[in-house]
């Protein structure tokens, strides 16, 4: 099975930080982590320091290739330190902006 994966750390939350289905909205410091299992990709954030995963809400999400799951990531992150109770972003949208 293909697996990969990546992890932001310090990302700062903009106003109104990052939605989870766990928690609710998280702001501050956090870490982004994107996981690509060959079909989709899972993004999860938590406290920066702290060991608590929580799942960005929206996640996973289908994705078709490794370079899709990476352009993923970087535009979570890109979002949550936007802020705005940031969600993973809905695939049709995120691929016609490339």
């Amino acid at each position: 099975m293909v697996r990969t994966s990546w992890t932001t750390n310090g990302v700062f939350t903009g106003p109104g930080g990052a939605c989870t289905d766990e928690a609710g909205i998280l702001t501050g410091d956090l870490a982004v982590h994107t996981t690509w299992d060959g079909k989709q990709a899972s993004v999860g954030v938590q406290y920066s320091g702290t060991s608590q995963w929580f799942t960005l809400t929206g996640s996973p999400v289908p994705c078709s290739s490794r370079q899709e799951s990476r352009y993923l990531h970087q535009a979570v992150v890109d979002a949550v330190r936007v802020g705005g109770g940031t969600t993973v972003p809905r695939p049709d949208r995120l691929w016609a902006r490339r």
